[in-house]
């Protein structure tokens, strides 16, 4: 099933750090203004180096000092119960790819939706931001692992692509990122990309989707990917177009 956006409560980072900062520091008071003083519910499955309650452990410890309330999903018997019990949902990052594989294999997908549908608030970074898209296709993570689908959990009808930036370093003669949605835009040009620079965020409320960016993204536009062209999206901009293709 894919989400209403007019139902769903989205806020979707593009990462835990921007530039020098500590972790998490770009999106404690975005993530404290959007969830309120609801328990999160964090599911840390993009992490795949680090054990899941020692990622929780790292992101209950970043976000204390706001008095946000944060429980791993890891500790619950049954993930189903905890995520439709949930007052909020957080999803971090790490590996993309990884992370849906997880989903599917818990049987999450429909769950997450189903929460999201009903009003329960979504944040996610990073990875987390990746699959609230239509798909995994636009993530910029290497496919360590094969997940059942690339179908993602479809909470708006477009690609994200987090971290979005087109530097090339010096030397470098791989492709850029603007090379590589390229290359997404003419096997599907109908398909809207969204980048997300690191510090910046798409939030969706009341059905109104808007792109926010901070002192930590120094106000860097977004930018959207369509039918080969590269679109502008300034700070405050209104993106609620991009809900209804």
């Amino acid at each position: 099933m894919s989400v209403s956006p007019q139902d769903a409560k989205l806020l979707l980072l593009s990462s835990s750090k921007a530039g020098d900062s500590a972790y998490l520091a770009p999106c404690v008071d975005a993530i404290a203004q959007h969830c309120g003083s609801r328990r999160i519910l964090f599911i840390p499955y993009a992490g795949v180096c680090m054990p899941y309650g020692d990622y929780t452990a790292k992101v209950q410890h970043a976000l204390a000092p706001a008095g946000i309330d944060v429980v791993g999903i890891e500790s619950f018997d049954d993930p189903h119960q905890a995520v439709a019990e949930a007052q909020a949902i957080m999803v971090g990052g790490g590996n993309t790819f990884h992370l849906l594989h997880q989903l599917y294999q818990h049987e999450l997908i429909a769950t997450i939706q189903y929460a999201v549908q009903n009003g329960t608030p979504y944040v996610g970074w990073s990875a987390g931001s990746n699959i609230a898209g239509l798909s995994i296709r636009t993530t910029n993570d290497m496919p360590i692992i094969e997940p059942p689908s690339f179908a993602a959990l479809q909470l708006v009808p477009f690609q994200l692509n987090p971290h979005y930036t087109d530097y090339q370093p010096p030397g470098f003669h791989g492709e850029t990122r603007d090379q590589r949605l390229g290359e997404f835009m003419a096997i599907a040009p109908q398909t809207p990309v969204i980048g997300i620079p690191e510090g910046s965020a798409l939030q969706l409320e009341n059905g109104r989707l808007t792109y926010q960016a901070t002192a930590f993204s120094q106000n860097s536009p977004a930018y959207v990917f369509l039918d080969g062209n590269k679109q502008a999206i300034s700070p405050g901009t209104d993106c609620s177009q991009w809900l209804s293709r």
